[in-house]
């Protein structure tokens, strides 16, 4: 491929790295159909920070970020390689902004792992991961990932994980497939919208939706990895959806594919 597309990744609970479902299946066929980048470069909402770093050291850590969890879910790793040479191409891009290299502190988070390790099972694909500096507005994190895309042309994939909509305290846990909650189908469809439309100064100012922006999106962490992966894309690039549902009713699960992929993404039951 001469160049890779860009995804965003609803990545949702970490218990969803032990599952085998619609949702995983869908992800493992993107990934078949982008096929083996040379490596991937990971915007995920648990590495929120005051600054911005990127992980540079050659074998990063999975790092566990989470509590009342199983066993088993403690057991998973992902073993997969870093890369020094990919940490120092992203400090250069993003220059004049100052970019920290981690060298020891952090590794791959489950916001990361849970989705690669369905995605990328063989964890063989260097894997780097470029923190979320919490001080920056909307537009500011939409004009990294401008400063990102030329990666595409390199065989990196750029992937963001998060989710759109993302609001615990109103989750009904009683029912993974409840209706979505009405504030959150809106916010939702006026998002999938904007990106499937090319619109993404909506999507950057996404708190014009008033309450249903401040319901879906109550702290920006979730959201703001969909922000790179927009302004990674060039004008005009196609896009597909899928995973595209709501979970627990305030859960969105929205997965977003752009640009082109070297075969057709196969539909998952």
């Amino acid at each position: 491929m001469s160049r890779m597309p860009v995804v965003f990744f609803g990545h949702g609970s970490p218990m969803i790295a032990l599952e085998t479902n619609a949702t995983t299946r869908t992800w493992a066929a993107i990934a078949e159909a982008i096929g083996t980048p040379k490596a991937i470069l990971c915007v995920s909402a648990h590495w929120f920070t005051r600054g911005t770093g990127v992980t540079a050291m050659a074998q990063p850590r999975t790092i566990h970020d989470f509590g009342a969890f199983p066993q088993a879910l403690f057991d998973v790793q992902y073993p997969a390689p870093g890369s020094p040479e990919l940490a120092g191409r992203v400090r250069d891009l993003l220059a004049p902004d100052p970019v920290h290299l981690d060298q020891s502190q952090w590794g791959l988070d489950h916001g990361t792992w849970s989705v690669l390790v369905k995605a990328f099972p063989k964890a063989n694909v260097p894997v780097v991961q470029l923190s979320i500096d919490g001080t920056k507005p909307p537009a500011w994190h939409y004009a990294m990932g401008e400063r990102l895309r030329p990666l595409r042309d390199e065989g990196i994939l750029i992937i963001g994980t998060g989710n759109i909509v993302h609001n615990l305290p109103r989750m009904d846990w009683s029912d993974r497939m409840c209706a979505p909650f009405p504030w959150a189908k809106r916010f939702n469809d006026h998002i999938r919208s904007a990106i499937a439309e090319d619109r993404p100064e909506e999507v950057v100012n996404y708190a014009a939706q008033g309450q249903d922006a401040a319901l879906s999106v109550p702290t920006p962490d979730h959201y703001w990895p969909l922000l790179y992966v927009l302004g990674a894309r060039q004008s005009g690039e196609p896009v597909r959806f899928g995973p595209d549902h709501i979970e627990h009713g305030s859960l969105s699960m929205l997965s977003v594919v752009i640009g082109d992929t070297a075969t057709p993404i196969r539909a998952a039951a």
